[in-house]
């Protein structure tokens, strides 16, 4: 059973994530990679974590794939929030752009996910990730499977 489904079985999406939020519990990789869901509404979602050697490549540097988690959960915890108790999601497709590189002097960063569209069966979102001086380090598009569970 999945930390949503025990913590917010019958609710909202939305109200599923912000009981969530309400827990303090993390999933796995918010565990593994040191990140959390900080801030959710209807169509909206954040993520923040602090960038560090966990997240290491081989040259010192923050791997894609953090980057790429972060934004991804935030993509698709804003499409997540606008679905109903009998409806779940997955991703189909993440195209990111890196625009500029991160170390752990990076500091905190933010990823804030939006849903661009939804409909019966796909959902379309977009996110960005920020340090907390607003510079830009990436940006992706999702497509997400809309399904009833």
């Amino acid at each position: 059973m999945s930390l949503i489904t025990e913590i917010g079985h019958g609710l909202s999406g939305l109200e599923q994530l912000r009981a969530f939020i309400a827990s303090g519990k993390r999933p796995g990789i918010g565990d593994a990679l040191d990140f959390d869901l900080v801030e959710v509404n209807e169509g909206f979602a954040a993520f923040e974590g602090v960038p560090g050697p966990h997240a290491y490549n081989p040259m010192g540097m923050v791997h894609g794939g953090y980057f790429a988690t972060l934004l991804d959960s935030a993509c698709g915890c804003a499409v997540h929030s606008r679905l109903t108790a009998q409806q779940g999601y997955t991703s189909l497709e993440l195209k990111t752009a890196f625009h500029k590189a991160m170390t752990g002097e990076t500091g905190r960063v933010r990823a804030e996910g939006r849903v661009l569209t939804i409909g019966r069966r796909v959902a379309f979102a977009e996110a960005s990730l920020l340090d907390a001086q607003g510079r830009l380090y990436a940006t992706a598009t999702s497509t997400l499977l809309v399904f009833d569970r």
